[in-house]
């Protein structure tokens, strides 16, 4: 067994309505004056309100910043350091998808130490200590709650990460009773998002591990047998409650064992055409899949059992891995998303464009089962405009 280290978040909490309860957990950690860290769109539906409503029944006072947006930007990040700055907040609490969580991670560093957001770009490059951290995530995807990495959009479409356990919170809090108003195509998204993390991890071709390996399958089997559910029948708590945790599962494995050429491909269409990280993955995973069969089918026909068990497990590791991935294809088009990059607008003479970026993902290609190439990537893209048989 090759060595290896397993980090993730020092405390998790699975509860439906534990929302209620953030002042005692803020007192725990000797919170006495958090920054709720969110978006407009969490005040707009008014989920806000979960939180303001726990705090005033606790008689604490709170702020908030609801500046964050989608592909946060490096201005966005750094309002949001001054405003904790400003009002002397002595704790961070994220409040939303993976934008407001991955903004809160570095809000609570950058808030309590004199480093600069441009010099921790990279791996390990944090060296200060961050003021305590709870994420509370309000989509079932990102498992950004349990990962030390936080991604800024540094350009008009370029984008760079900070990558540093400092970044892992002291507590995760998954409630379900948050994430009831998502619409469905979100819920769909961003469910594929959490499977895409679980499957990335599972194959990962450097840090894969026992630990991960678990986390994997537990992920994949919670996140495939309750997303139809979740997408259609939206008030059903108890299966948004499993997407939630299966989404934390997923995060906690590919924390640990990196995702690859899914994610590689799918950040330059957020970067260029703004299309949502979950739907990028959803678009281009099966034909990743197609490619790395060769390399990957024993380990996807592991999975097989662990996604759904209609998937045919008789013949040899190389028909049952093709028969999940046509399960996975057909599960996408159940979930009524998008299935080409032509209907959202992408032209062929994009690909080569979107083929360059990609390549540029180089701190994820290295952990994809099998070596990519710039023609590779071209092709996955046609085969992605034209969309699944």
């Amino acid at each position: 067994m090759k060595p290896f280290v397993f980090s993730t978040t020092k405390s998790i909490i699975s509860e439906i309505g534990a929302v209620k309860r953030i002042a005692e957990i803020c007192a725990t950690l000797d919170i006495s004056k958090p920054l709720v860290v969110t978006d407009q769109g969490i005040i707009d539906i008014g989920l806000i309100q979960s939180i303001d409503s726990a705090f005033k029944a606790a008689g604490k006072e709170y702020c908030c910043f609801d500046q964050v947006v989608a592909d946060p930007p490096e201005h966005v990040v750094l309002s949001a350091v001054a405003h904790a700055k400003e009002h002397e907040v002595d704790g961070v609490i994220g409040f939303g998808g993976g934008s407001s969580l991955d903004t809160a991670k570095l809000v609570a560093l950058l808030a309590n130490s004199d480093e600069q957001l441009a010099d921790i770009y990279g791996v390990d490059a944090i060296t200060g200590k961050r003021l305590p951290l709870i994420l509370i995530p309000t989509t079932a995807g990102t498992g950004s709650e349990v990962t030390p990495i936080a991604i800024v959009t540094t350009g008009d479409t370029t984008k760079a990460g900070v990558v540093s356990a400092e970044l892992l919170p002291d507590i995760a809090l998954l409630d379900a009773s948050l994430t009831l108003g998502l619409p469905s195509h979100v819920t769909a998204a961003t469910g594929i998002d959490a499977m895409v993390h679980a499957i990335e991890a599972y194959t990962s071709a450097i840090k894969k591990n026992p630990y991960s390996d678990l986390l994997a399958k537990q992920a994949l089997t919670l996140l495939s047998n309750n997303i139809v559910e979740a997408t259609f029948y939206g008030s059903n708590v108890e299966a948004r409650q499993a997407m939630l945790l299966g989404a934390c599962l997923a995060g906690q494995a590919f924390a640990n064992a990196p995702v690859a050429a899914v994610h590689a491909l799918a950040y330059p269409l957020g970067g260029h055409f703004h299309i949502p990280h979950g739907l990028s993955n959803a678009l281009v995973l099966v034909h990743v899949m197609n490619f790395n069969l060769s390399h990957s089918a024993n380990l996807y026909a592991e999975l097989a059992p662990s996604i759904s068990d209609s998937i045919n497990l008789d013949g040899s590791n190389v028909q049952i891995a093709q028969a999940l991935i046509d399960f996975i294809a057909g599960l996408i088009k159940q979930l009524q998303l998008p299935v080409t990059l032509a209907a959202l607008g992408i032209q062929e003479s994009d690909i080569d464009t979107l083929a360059k970026d990609a390549m540029l993902q180089t701190r994820l290609l290295v952990n994809n089962p099998k070596p990519v190439t710039l023609e590779d990537v071209k092709q996955i893209y046609r085969q992605a405009h034209e969309g699944i048989d």
